[in-house]
């Protein structure tokens, strides 16, 4: 029997109160339900993975577009899925609590607000702004009367702002302004990290890992709930993809396609029950 969208919800947010899981990044419904085949608990998209399938770089995709992804990979899957949803779609607080509506409707578990500009010269959006456009989000998902989780993203690690007293006071505002999980991706160190988790408790934190470095067990002991990928597993796809592409084009050589996996495990892997 599938699972509804109420008890993917309050799956995900009972996730949230103890211990620490991965939720990885599918890019699309035949790795979203690869995912769910390997035992994980939760997802979550990825608009870079999502952006790059559609021949497009992250951050070009527009509002509609990513809702429709959203809808699809809710249905594909039993799964929570929480929400890449970029900065809202809008820089002032109503044009983001619409775009929260509409997310809340594709029947996600979790969503993400974002609080960088994409302006390389003004990076981040000021506090107050920055305040109000997750209080924006809260108020939106309050109002549609379900159980969605809010997590609040300070981006300054990632867009050349990494002082880590700004981007803590950001994530206890955010917490503050409602919400329920805090996340600020490039954090790197053990002390980072555990300053982070100590600062916002008792909020869970969500860790990105983009590249080798902690280990699932070794987060968990700083006190961390939850861990993402980002478009990670999609750039390792695209890594073998080109590989082997790569090969053919330059070497006029078949080789790289020994590490192909067979048809039949792919088949076999989306059979119907």
């Amino acid at each position: 029997m599938p699972v509804s969208t109420k008890q993917k919800r309050a799956q995900f947010r009972k996730l949230h109160e103890s211990g620490c899981f991965v939720l990885p990044n599918p890019w699309d419904l035949g790795s979203a339900r690869l995912l769910q085949g390997m035992g994980f608990q939760a997802l979550a998209s990825t608009s870079s993975g999502f952006a790059w399938s559609t021949g497009r770089p992250d951050n070009s995709v527009g509002c509609e577009d990513v809702l429709a992804h959203l809808s699809a990979l809710c249905a594909a899957t039993d799964l929570p899925v929480n929400a890449d949803f970029e900065g809202g779609f809008a820089d002032d607080p109503g044009g983001v609590a619409a775009h929260v509506a509409g997310g809340v409707e594709t029947g996600v578990a979790g969503l993400s607000i974002e609080d960088s500009t994409g302006d390389a010269s003004a990076p981040l959006y000021d506090m107050t702004l920055a305040v109000e456009r997750i209080r924006a989000a809260r108020t939106a998902i309050d109002a549609s009367g379900e159980d969605v989780m809010l997590v609040g993203r300070s981006e300054g690690f990632i867009v050349g702002r990494p002082d880590l007293d700004a981007t803590v006071a950001r994530l206890v505002a955010y917490a503050e302004a409602g919400a329920d999980c805090l996340y600020a991706p490039g954090l790197r160190s053990r002390d980072q990290i555990a300053r982070v988790v100590k600062e916002v408790a008792p909020r869970p934190v969500n860790v990105l890992m983009g590249a080798p470095g902690l280990t699932v067990a070794e987060l968990a002991d700083l006190g961390v709930r939850r861990i993402s990928v980002g478009g990670a597993l999609a750039r390792v796809a695209w890594a073998a993809f080109l590989r082997a592409a790569r090969d053919i084009a330059d070497n006029g050589s078949f080789a790289e396609l020994a590490q192909a996996i067979p048809n039949d495990t792919m088949n076999r892997f989306f059979r119907a029950p």
